[in-house]
């Protein structure tokens, strides 16, 4: 049957209303730039300082030795507590694990104005007002040299996720996403995802969908059944990334048990073996892609086809004043195929923003509406996730 007159208005207001607080989001100046025509704050060189940095190699390292090491150490390791006279721990800069997450922004944002510019503690000093921009992107151009490894992916890498298509970069993060039908039947689709990243390239996940349907009116809580889904465990590895080009690549192999009620809807009742590559791009001006391509493949099911899946997501992240709350509005495309003669091509599209909720800025949240381009008997879907970037600190740390 047909969706009604009535039924697409509703989809059509949905994404109306989803593209227009994207497009509501604030357009201040680009992350961790200086707005065009605005002097770098901070004064310039010190008294004795190189002229020209950039034709010094060592500027870097003297300003570090000069300005840091005194609590982060000649080495970077860190100074002992007996020595720096307090207890707050400070961070080896050696230790790539730690020192390749956070892009460039994230680090001028410290140095130049202290801790609290992303929630950490006063004892980080603000150095915007006694070194120049110049001077504190040549001390950290020095710390990213610390890091002796070549193989972690750097943390511009790491675009802002959207809410279907998966990205490349290996994270440590722990995601809450909700599916919640916009038109026919009831359904609140969950789903917790646990991401756990080891080694520099590498990342283990474990999905647990969980739910609940509408059975009859839905006006009283026993016309709904809930249950748990079929659980996913995969593993992602970075096969490649270079920070120059923007580029990261990856493959991820997933495997979906059988553990949700087929009966009430909540499983396929099979395994499924799901391999994909993953792809980001940096795009000029903040900019960001995403493109994702996979199979599911049934696995000791032959009433079941093999699926074909791509997927892609573009957008442009915006933020508050220089170092502030950071909005991501993007757009998806989902298309999917089941691999069998006759069957359909399903288009959807999704508009969508991502925005950072704290200080730290580990802690995201995404709302966007998923809406079928092909099928009117399709119904519209509302997607929404929220995202802790666990390894970064608590969930209630940095706000």
């Amino acid at each position: 049957m047909k969706r009604t007159g009535a039924r697409a208005h509703k989809t059509w207001l949905l994404f109306l209303l989803a593209a227009a607080l994207a497009v509501g989001a604030p357009a201040p100046s680009s992350h961790g730039r200086v707005p065009e025509g605005e002097a770098p704050a901070g004064p310039q060189a010190p008294p004795g300082a190189p002229a020209d940095h950039a034709a010094d190699p060592a500027a870097g390292a003297r300003l570090y030795q000069a300005a840091c090491a005194a609590c982060h150490g000649a080495d970077g390791t860190g100074m002992p507590r007996t020595i720096v006279g307090f207890e707050e721990p400070l961070p080896d800069f050696t230790d790539c694990s730690f020192a390749t997450r956070e892009p460039d922004a994230d680090w001028l944002a410290v140095m130049h104005d202290g801790g609290p510019a992303r929630g950490f503690a006063r004892m980080m000093p603000a150095f915007g007002a006694a070194l120049s921009e110049e001077e504190l992107v040549l001390v950290l151009a020095h710390v990213r040299t610390l890091c002796a490894s070549d193989d972690w992916p750097r943390g511009e890498l790491n675009l802002p996720r959207p809410l279907v298509t998966e990205k490349a970069y290996p994270e440590d993060e722990l995601v809450y996403s909700a599916t919640v039908a916009a038109e026919g039947p009831g359904a609140i689709e969950n789903e917790l995802v646990y991401e756990k990243r080891f080694g520099p390239r590498n990342q283990l996940e474990i999905a647990l969908p969980f739910g609940w349907r509408e059975r009859g009116s839905g006006r009283d809580p026993a016309d709904w059944d809930g249950g748990l889904g079929d659980l996913a465990i995969g593993v992602k590895r970075a096969l490649w990334h270079d920070l120059d080009r923007g580029s990261i690549l990856s493959v991820t192999g997933e495997v979906i048990l059988p553990t949700g009620d087929q009966d009430e809807g909540f499983g396929k009742g099979f395994t499924v073996f799901e391999p994909f590559v993953a792809f980001g791009q940096i795009l000029p001006a903040d900019g960001f892609l995403h493109l994702q391509a996979g199979l599911e493949i049934p696995i000791g099911e032959k009433d079941a086809n093999d699926e074909a899946f791509w997927r892609a997501a573009v957008g442009k992240s915006f933020t508050e004043g220089r170092w502030g709350r950071t909005w991501s509005p993007m757009v998806e495309l989902l298309g999917a195929r089941e691999l069998a003669g006759g069957e359909p091509v399903h288009w959807d599209a999704v508009p969508q923003f991502q925005v950072t909720l704290n200080t730290r800025q580990h802690v995201m949240a995404n709302l966007g509406v998923r809406i079928p381009l092909d099928d009117s008997d399709r119904d519209a879907e509302v997607l929404v996730y929220l995202l802790w970037d666990w390894f970064d600190g608590g969930f209630l740390e940095g706000w």
